[in-house]
């Protein structure tokens, strides 16, 4: 078997707290929080002077998580533009599946959760949505219809 599982998605972050915030109101985990530095980090990023901070975040049934970082060096590169459009090759989201989607981007919008376009039906399976978090992350939500 070439892989076992995929262990993480990773997402570099300005704010960590923040970060951190967002997809534990979300309703995902705090599984911990670690500082990362030396040789080895060095060789597996292929970064000079590598130290940042990280956080493990992982859904409620244990079987997802993202790992969120913030480098203090070398310094996280910003681009640009900030808030790309989705359909830029190369361009990431997370996609969760939520039981209430109207009730979640609430909760998120306080966190700085901004719809790309709006909550959309798909037939009568699922209700949709892009938004962006922070530092720019687009993340899906989608509601099955009909359980």
């Amino acid at each position: 078997m070439a892989i076992q599982r995929m262990d993480n998605v990773g997402i570099v972050v300005e704010d960590l707290d923040a970060a951190v915030a967002f997809f534990v109101e979300l309703g995902m985990e705090l599984e911990g929080t670690a500082e990362v530095e030396g040789p080895f980090a060095d060789q597996c990023t292929g970064l000079d002077g590598v130290h940042c901070d990280i956080a493990m975040v992982r859904t409620p049934d244990g079987g997802s998580r993202l790992e969120l970082a913030r480098y203090r060096s070398p310094v996280a590169i910003g681009d640009e533009p900030r808030n790309r459009p989705h359909n830029i090759l190369g361009t990431h989201r997370v996609m969760f599946a939520v039981d209430d989607i109207e009730d979640t981007v609430a909760r998120l919008r306080p966190h700085g959760a901004e719809l790309l376009g709006g909550i959309a039906r798909y037939e009568d399976s699922f209700l949709l949505c892009y938004l962006r978090g922070p530092s720019g992350i687009i993340v899906g939500l989608a509601e099955q219809l009909h359980k």
